[in-house]
């Protein structure tokens, strides 16, 4: 009785969340579309003719709407979901300046940089990884995957919403810890923030720009 009822009350894995969501049909969510999307990717454009970044690499790319508004010379996406890789591959086919990749953590090596880029973009995802140990791979593969500005567009509190897939840890204290060459040189706010965090009307995610010190 007990390992049934364990079974059907676990809750799944952030990768496995996200391509059963993504292999029914669903989308990558509110913040990628609407307002949202416009103030992601006009703060996203103005960065990358800021820094002058001609490639990006993004950590989630999910199901390529946000991209559709991103204005980039060259592009590398990731994701967990296989199902999200394809209908982004079959979405940007005729785009010769876009390449996507299926990531999983504990399996993604990268000592050639081959998936090094100008930026490294993560959008929406850390309070996505409700497993620590895949938290922590994430970002290190996020920053070793930039070379001059990581982007990260995300809620930097400490929150456990009631929601399987969902779980909010103050990152930026993490990130200062563990990659001391990286500097926050500004956080740019939300012009739709969340009243709480139980409001989903806004987001409670703002925008942390890191540069090399």
């Amino acid at each position: 009785m007990f390992s049934r009822i364990f079974k059907i009350s676990k809750p799944a894995s952030s990768a496995e969340y996200w391509e059963g969501r993504y292999k029914t049909g669903g989308n990558s969510g509110a913040g990628s579309y609407n307002e949202l999307a416009e103030f992601k990717a006009e703060i996203l454009n103005k960065a990358f003719a800021e820094y002058g970044i001609k490639q990006v690499t993004e950590f989630g790319c999910g199901d390529g709407h946000q991209l559709s508004k991103l204005e980039i010379n060259s592009y590398i996406g990731l994701d967990v979901s296989e199902t999200a890789i394809k209908k982004c591959t079959e979405l940007f086919h005729s785009d010769p300046h876009k390449s996507f990749f299926l990531y999983q953590s504990a399996a993604f090596s990268d000592h050639h940089h081959l998936f090094q880029s100008d930026a490294a973009i993560s959008l929406d995802v850390l309070f996505h990884l409700v497993e620590y140990p895949v938290f922590e791979k994430y970002l290190l593969d996020l920053f070793s995957s930039a070379r001059r500005l990581v982007i990260i567009y995300g809620a930097d509190l400490d929150y456990l919403p009631g929601t399987p897939h969902e779980y909010y840890r103050k990152f930026t204290g993490y990130i200062s810890l563990n990659f001391p060459e990286w500097r926050l040189e500004k956080v740019v706010k939300n012009i739709y923030p969340s009243k709480s965090p139980e409001d989903r009307e806004g987001s409670l995610c703002d925008f942390y720009f890191y540069t090399r010190k």
